[in-house]
Formats: structure tokens, sequence, C-alpha cells
């Protein structure tokens, strides 16, 4: 189940269900944010030394015993009318019917170390399965997990899942409670079904120029992309921030670093370019939702630098954009989006991408990877995430955490970029990133 030449080989496909029954007829409708993103996946890799208590069976095991928590993933998508007061447009809601979650069974020819330092990005990708909907939404399954075994018993559990059942934090917390599951612990972050917590307000407040514009841009033609993960130890964030003001963030400082080293590479024009920077909102409303809200809470905003006037210069600019933004932004664009569908012509009103065509910076170091221990004491040795259909456009910047912030080393991060192949070749080898002592794992081209 492999091509000659590849290091991963996929042995068996089956399908993980619920150890109990949905009560029948149980349906979970998406919200308008998730609808949004029908056009993206999400992927996460979570790489796990060898554990006295951890085999594929186990796994399984735990698996199914999870998934009682979690009936929306384990049904199917169907579409049905919203109503006339909802202009007679068609979503998408999900039928909780036990259909399971589809499970893949790999191995990989290389230990867990020999893999971090060699594979290639394209490589990684192997490692969080994924088939693309059919024709026929009602059987194919939202929710792919791979289950990776590593010569030295090291593994791999990759996630892949469309994004309009989940954003970054929701699927990192549907791992971190298998890991909890599968240490019989409580889960600590159970789900919280409630997608009408994100309904409209009685007097909607619709305004949204940023998907405005990504709505009415044209589709971008293909290109080539190509993807590196930059691992930044505390030492070396505390570096860059020494150069700052006292107040700036690790996601701004290494989003600047990072957008300096691609206006570099790409040769951009000078003078002020528009940027799209992604973020959670689950604890920025003034009733804060739970970290467990299933789904999507993640806002799109648009912030305008200017890479010519220095590092510090488009930290500050990064920083007060993202501590600035208020809840009326984000139940403004909930409404744009409801009132978009609303006005389409009986559901023919279509998706646009939401990661690009715009570089976008993706703020998502607050998730809980590394406390996703499937062994007591015993936390991933990296996590990676990548969100499929945003190829095409400028690039995504994402910035994670790192396993080191689970040791206290508050200021580490992981970033994982993905560009242009022709400005990736630059960026990747840049000097002034590379100066900062930073280590890069998963580097080339992914199409």
């Amino acid at each position: 189940m492999t091509a000659k030449g590849r290091r991963v080989t996929a042995f068996a496909k089956s399908t993980a269900v619920s150890t109990m029954p949905v009560r029948p007829g149980k349906t979970y409708p998406l919200s308008v944010l998730d609808h949004a993103m029908e056009q993206h996946v999400l992927h996460m890799v979570f790489y796990y030394r060898s554990g006295p208590t951890v085999d594929r069976f186990r796994l399984k095991e735990s698996l199914s015993e999870l998934l009682c928590y979690f009936p929306a993933i384990t049904g199917r998508l169907t579409k049905e009318d919203a109503g006339e007061e909802a202009g007679g447009w068609k979503r998408w809601i999900v039928r909780c019917n036990d259909a399971g979650v589809r499970l893949l069974d790999a191995r990989a020819d290389a230990t867990l170390e020999e893999w971090i330092g060699t594979a290639t990005a394209a490589e990684e990708r192997e490692l969080a399965y994924w088939e693309p909907m059919g024709d026929d939404p009602s059987i194919w399954s939202t929710f792919y997990v791979q289950i990776t075994e590593f010569k030295d018993k090291g593994y791999a559990i990759g996630l892949s899942c469309t994004h309009m059942h989940a954003d970054i934090t929701c699927a990192t917390l549907f791992i971190k409670a298998w890991a909890d599951s599968h240490r019989r612990a409580c889960i600590a972050n159970a789900p919280f079904f409630h997608p009408t917590a994100l309904l409209p307000r009685s007097n909607p407040n619709p305004f949204s120029p940023l998907l405005s514009l990504k709505s009415s841009s044209p589709t971008s033609a293909p290109r080539r992309m190509a993807s590196a993960t930059f691992r930044f130890p505390s030492s070396s964030v505390r570096s860059l921030l020494s150069h700052l003001p006292a107040d700036s963030t690790p996601f701004a400082a290494l989003s600047a670093l990072f957008l300096l080293a691609i206006y570099r590479a790409a040769s951009l024009d000078p003078g002020p370019h528009a940027l799209t920077v992604v973020t959670d909102f689950r604890k920025r409303m003034y009733a804060p939702l739970p970290h467990g809200f299933y789904g999507n809470a993640t806002h799109f905003s648009r912030v305008e630098v200017d890479p010519a006037a220095g590092l510090a210069s488009v930290v500050g600019q990064m920083d007060s954009h993202v501590s600035g933004l208020q809840e009326e932004e984000y139940w403004s664009t909930i409404e744009w989006l409801a009132e978009r569908w609303k006005h389409g012509n009986r559901g023919s009103a279509s998706t646009f991408r939401m990661y690009g065509p715009e570089l976008t910076f993706v703020k998502v170091d607050h998730v809980m990877a590394y406390e996703s221990e499937m062994v007591e004491g015993v936390r991933p040795v990296h996590v990676s995430c990548w969100v499929g259909g945003s190829e095409g456009g400028e690039g995504v910047v994402m910035v994670l955490p790192s396993p080191e912030m689970a040791e206290g080393e508050e200021a580490a991060r992981t970033v994982e970029v993905t560009l242009p192949a022709e400005v990736a070749e630059k960026v990747f080898t840049d000097e002034e990133i590379l100066g900062y002592g930073t280590t890069v794992v998963f580097s080339g081209r992914v199409n």
C-alpha cells in the first residue's frame, strides 16, 4: 500500500466506532462559522516515544471508548433546508449515526529520532491520511486517524479532519481527550456541543471588509509550495525579544521575523502590506466559551504592516492589532457570514478560501498539544499542524507551542511555514532566522 522508495507503509484500514450507541435521530447542525471553513482541512501529527502501556490494540480500544463523548465525530454529513427565515439555503448538519472514524495502520522505516532528523515535509504528510469528500457525503468519514509505528516502537498519531468540524484548538483537545481516556483519567476538557452559542444576535451588525474582499477575490492558480518547521528554544526567542519593547509577544516577534525574510525573498514592493491574522476567541468573549467548545471559534482579521519600517515596528503593529481585537468584531464577522448565506440563491452562495490568498499568520501557541500524555508523564516530543486548501496563495505562517513550554520554558515556540517554493527556498536558508539558533525539520516541497 505504498510506492517504492517511500518509508511509510500502510498495511490496514478499518473503522473505529463508539462503544455506546447514539440516540436514534440525533443530529448536530454546523454553525455559519463552521460552514465558512468548507474549503479547508486540518492535519495534525503527534509524535511519541515508546511506552510500556502503548500498543495498537490498546490505542484503538481507548479511541472507541472516547468516541462515546464525540457523537458528531462518528456521524456523517448531510444537507437540510435551513428554513424560509434563513432564505431557503441548505446547511450542513451531522447525522449522529455511529458510522465511525476511518483508521489507518502504518509503519515507518526509521526510528523516531531518525525520522524527525531526516524526514521531508512531503514525507511527514504521509503520517496524516486523508480522503476528500466524494459525491455522496453520507458515506464519507469527516475524521481520519493514522497510527504509525517507528522501528524503535516510537509512534505517531496523525489526525485529519474537515475544518468545518473543528479548528486547531478543537482538534488538539480531541487528541488530548484521547490521551486522558487512554490513561483512564478524567477528560480534563470535555467537549461542549453548543453551536447556537455563535448564532447571530437579535440586532445584527454584519460587517467584515476582509471577508468581503476574500469572497470576491478570483481563485488563484495552483503553485508549487514548500514547507518547513522551525523549532525555537527559549534562549532563541528571548534573544529575539531582547531587541524589542518589553511587552512584545513571541507570536508577534516570530511573525515579524518571518515576514521580513519573506519580504526580502519575494522582493516585495516598498510600503504597507495587508496580512491576515488568525486568532482563537474562545476566551476573549464577554461570556467566555469553554476550552472544549466543539467547532470553530477562530477569527480572521486584516492588519497592514510596513516591512521597510523594520522589525520593532512590525512587532508593535502585530501586537497592537491582536490585543486590540474586540468582541464586536467577532460577532460582526459571524453575522456577515450569516447574511451571506441567508441571501444566497437557495444555498448556492459559494464558499471561499479563508486561509489566503494573502499571507496568513496563525496564532495557536495557546493550544494544549503537549499535555496530550498517552502515558503518565510522557509528553509528545513534537506536534505538527498544517491546513489543507491554502495552496496557491502567498503562504501560511503558523506559530505553535513547543515541547519546552511544558517544561517551564514559556518563551519556546515552533513555527510551521508553508510558502511558494521559489520564496521558500530563500526563506528557509535566511541568515537572520537561522542566526537565532533555530532547528529546521521537515523541510521541502509538499506538492
